[in-house]
């Protein structure tokens, strides 16, 4: 049985949503100056998904911190002067280039594993280091060609290879190219000061785990888990050298840790209104979601559609501090951008709901935003209202 030191501080629910917040950059003025490589550093990671609606997953997440920032920029960003690199962190995610060593630990037991989903053929993984050695970077279609069939799980030898090389450590995915993969070296691509697994597995826990406090804020066991997918275990071995304190929290079950430096200063200053990817650091976690926000999120793009509650790629909109509604976009003729379905909490909610909407159409270059269904359909028409309004102060 886990023995909990005794906490050093107590936070009201608020107190803990408002550090919540200003740790994952959504309060107090956007550091723009450091744009989207600053958000990807205070951060640690941010997700990568294959749907794109309005835009694909890692072009939102700056987006709501920072707002309309370039989707060019967002992409140059990441990946010139190899400032990140691709990695399993909570998921795919991209990661900032100096927590490279700080991954060995994942690197060496994908080294050790010792049953994989794909057999590697005889030959190829060291054909795919050859080929990308004389010739890359290259996609798995210029190393020989993605998968064998037309099905997404079936990968041929050559991509079976790289993708294994990835995880070792011995190849980078140095940029998306259409969204494929773009492989090289890691000896070309990662700076020569970063390139080693020299830190024990130890050492590279308590950097994720001080990190991932850092990043949140404040945290149960489990959130902190979560942020790198680490196990309980691994967070209690090292958690009490990282850094973080322990801290009791009004209306959590659980014990939880915080980041020194967020519990130093009251977190102040202007909340973001926004859209929110659904796999947005600050909503990644369903259960941390509902402790923090009273707010019940879940993907259903992969839901049948007959049991979807909210939509497709529903957004949580982000108000005030708080989880005010949901939009299911769309986009239409590549200027119209709809909402296809809105979940509203309340009256109150429609001006921030609008706001982010037309903010959201601007930033996809939209010129047009058409709401169809409201959850509450009396609150269509004042949404509609509000929305053309915003749209008329927008195009001024």
């Amino acid at each position: 049985m886990t023995t909990f030191p005794r906490p050093t501080a107590a936070l009201s629910a608020d107190e803990a949503r408002r550090i919540a917040l200003r740790a994952q950059g959504f309060l107090g003025a956007p550091d723009r100056r450091s744009g989207v490589r600053g958000v990807l550093r205070h951060l640690g990671a941010v997700q990568l998904d294959t749907i794109s609606v309005l835009a694909r997953s890692h072009e939102l997440i700056p987006y709501a911190r920072l707002g309309a920032v370039g989707r060019k920029t967002v992409e140059t960003a990441y990946w010139t002067d190899t400032h990140a690199f691709e990695y399993w962190s909570h998921a795919a995610c991209i990661l900032p280039i100096e927590e490279w060593p700080h991954f060995a630990f994942r690197r060496r037991a994908y080294r050790d594993r010792p049953h994989w989903s794909h057999e590697l053929p005889d030959g190829a993984y060291d054909q795919v280091i050859k080929q990308l050695r004389t010739e890359g970077p290259l996609t798995a279609t210029e190393l020989g060609g993605a998968k064998k069939t037309s099905e997404w799980w079936d990968w041929s030898g050559t991509k079976v290879a790289v993708e294994r090389a990835l995880m070792y450590g011995e190849v980078v995915c140095v940029q998306r190219r259409g969204w494929k993969r773009v492989y090289d070296l890691a000896e070309r691509a990662v700076p020569d000061t970063l390139l080693h697994d020299d830190l024990d597995d130890t050492e590279c826990l308590r950097r994720l785990v001080r990190l991932a406090g850092q990043s949140l804020g404040v945290g149960t066991r489990a959130d902190i888990a979560d942020y790198h997918r680490l196990k309980g275990e691994q967070v209690d071995a090292v958690i009490a050298d990282s850094g973080l304190v322990p801290v009791e929290v009004e209306g959590w079950s659980k014990p939880a840790w915080a980041d020194p430096a967020a519990l130093a200063t009251p977190p102040r200053g202007r909340h973001r209104t926004t859209l929110l990817s659904p796999f947005d650091s600050l909503i990644w976690d369903r259960a941390r979601t509902e402790r923090i926000f009273g707010f019940t999120h879940r993907l259903e793009a992969y839901v049948p559609k007959p049991k979807r509650v909210y939509g497709y790629y529903a957004m949580p909109v982000l108000a005030g501090g708080r989880l005010v509604g949901r939009v299911d976009p769309a986009r239409e003729r590549g200027d119209v951008l709809v909402a296809r379905q809105v979940s509203l909490d309340g009256p109150k909610a429609v001006p921030a709901v609008a706001e982010a909407l037309v903010e959201a159409a601007s930033w996809v270059n939209c010129t047009t935003v058409r709401v169809e269904r409201v959850d509450a359909p009396e609150l269509r028409e004042p949404l509609v209202r509000e929305v053309t309004r915003a749209l008329a102060t927008a195009l001024r």
